[in-house]
């Protein structure tokens, strides 16, 4: 379990392919110490199992599944990405939780500076919009944001310039493929009203 305040921006120093497996060896020098083989790492929101550690470098394996339904497929070497170590019991909870399981990639429409703000915008797939709402939660390459405006199928997120300077949103252009996880609450929310679980009387 993830919060989505993202603690490092990482460099991917290697991209491999061992036993059927895509592995990627990412830069960490700020967390490193604080992790140590078998955490889970969010990596771009995505929840990576550290197999191995060496000094700041982690490697992680990508199964197929994750190559082709996140925006980790399609990782460069040298490329920046999201990092957050897994939720220990006591911690602040800074955002709101992420699993680190992606529900789909949205294409990124405009990241445009507007007075102090960064407008973030992508649509949102037919079927997941009924997880979103006007000022809810929505974790976007690992980091909790808040939705400013749902209309229709976009949505509108303003990112503070801290936002920005610390996470890998400042490298990303329109056309991007950004990992996108609604808010599971919303999820369990739904499933107990359909299954008509209100509750006792």
């Amino acid at each position: 379990m993830f919060s989505g305040i993202i603690e490092e921006v990482g460099k991917v120093k290697k991209l491999s392919e061992e036993g059927g497996f895509s592995v990627c060896e990412i830069l960490c020098p700020k967390i490193a110490g604080d992790i140590k083989e078998g955490d889970s790492i969010a990596v771009n929101g995505v929840c990576l199992t550290a197999e191995k550690i060496s000094g700041d470098i982690f490697k992680a394996s990508l199964s197929t599944q994750t190559r082709r339904e996140t925006n980790l497929g399609s990782m460069i070497t040298g490329g920046c990405v999201n990092l957050e170590t897994a939720l220990k019991m006591g911690d602040k909870i800074g955002g709101h939780f992420l699993t680190g399981h992606i529900d789909f990639t949205a294409r990124l429409k405009r990241l445009d500076r507007q007075g102090g703000s960064v407008i973030l915008a992508f649509d949102i797939p037919r079927g997941f919009e009924r997880y979103a709402v006007n000022r809810g939660s929505i974790g976007v390459e690992g980091i909790s944001l808040t939705i400013a405006e749902l209309k229709n199928s976009e949505v509108k997120i303003f990112l503070v310039p801290f936002t920005l300077d610390n996470t890998n949103l400042r490298y990303r252009n329109p056309g991007d493929a950004l990992n996108i996880e609604v808010d599971i609450l919303a999820k369990y929310v739904e499933k107990n009203l359909s299954a008509g679980n209100y509750g006792s009387r």
